[in-house]
């Protein structure tokens, strides 16, 4: 019956962090987009570039 003692501030204590991380994530706009994390595995990465760098020849050839 003693622990009764331990365990209700503990679960308090758990609850209030808990409450206080939702508010934080909600202020910080964690859940404004809830659907495009879920499908970025999905998508096709973008091609690569392929076509040349433009690169000047600075070397000295007569």
């Amino acid at each position: 019956m003693n622990i009764l003692l331990v365990l209700i501030p503990v679960t308090a204590l758990v609850v209030i962090v808990g409450v206080a991380l939702f508010f934080w994530a909600v202020n910080h706009q964690q859940f404004d987009d809830l659907d495009t994390p879920g499908i970025l595995p999905l998508l096709d990465e973008p091609a690569p570039d392929t076509t040349p760098a433009a690169t000047e020849d600075t070397t000295n050839t007569p």
